[in-house]
């Protein structure tokens, strides 16, 4: 397990995790990002690309999976990127209290296997005035695709590492402490439907952390 989790699984997602119509969306989502940043999951770092260096002060990229990492690595050379590793899961963010300025996640709270305290940890290193931008896969509101998701999700969680097709990702974010105030949603492939209904925009936290 050990070897398809660091060596085939990050290759898997390297070669098929950024078809044009998710790398549209990160076109125009990712440059939002400014200030101190910390994107959750970074995966083998597509995201590098589209982040605007000269409005981020310092990006930290949490990420638990060594193979992923080692693409990530390379995909932020030349990137002008102030970029740290960290090393952990979602759940276990190393950061004091407030001190980010945009969180980032883009297919990332639908693997973590304690996603809410995952989005408290998110609530809890945001500034008051910071701001979580999100691109994620999950429920669809169609009934028909909502079965298809239900019965086909212990595939999606065997091959893409516990992957959950069915997370009602936008009420996560809001019973987290946030407060959604951009939001678009869509089905970004024909086929298979059941894994390709996401969610994309911003939210700002709310209340006590």
């Amino acid at each position: 397990m050990a070897l398809y989790r660091d060596r085939v699984y990050p290759a898997i997602v390297k070669a098929l995790g950024d078809p044009e119509p998710i790398r549209a969306v990160r076109k125009r989502l990712i440059p939002r990002a400014k200030g101190i940043v910390l994107e959750i999951g970074v995966g083998p770092g597509v995201n590098f690309e589209h982040y605007d260096a000269g409005r981020v002060k310092r990006l930290y990229a949490l990420e638990p999976n060594p193979g992923m990492v080692r693409y990530a690595e390379r995909q932020c050379a030349g990137t002008g990127l102030d970029v740290s590793f960290l090393g952990l899961p979602g759940e276990r963010i190393p950061l004091e209290d407030a001190a980010v300025d945009t969180v980032v996640s883009t297919f990332t709270l639908c693997t973590i296997p304690g996603v809410v305290d995952a989005l408290k940890g998110i609530r809890r290193v945001l500034k008051a005035e910071g701001r979580f931008l999100f691109f994620e896969h999950g429920r669809s509101p169609d009934a028909p695709v909502r079965r298809w998701q239900r019965l086909s999700e212990p595939l999606t969680r065997l091959v893409f590492e516990g992957c959950h097709v069915t997370r009602a990702i936008p009420a996560l974010i809001e019973s987290s402490g946030f407060r959604i105030d951009d939001l678009e949603t869509g089905y970004l492939a024909a086929f298979p439907k059941s894994w390709t209904y996401c969610f994309w925009g911003a939210a700002v936290p709310t209340g006590s952390a």
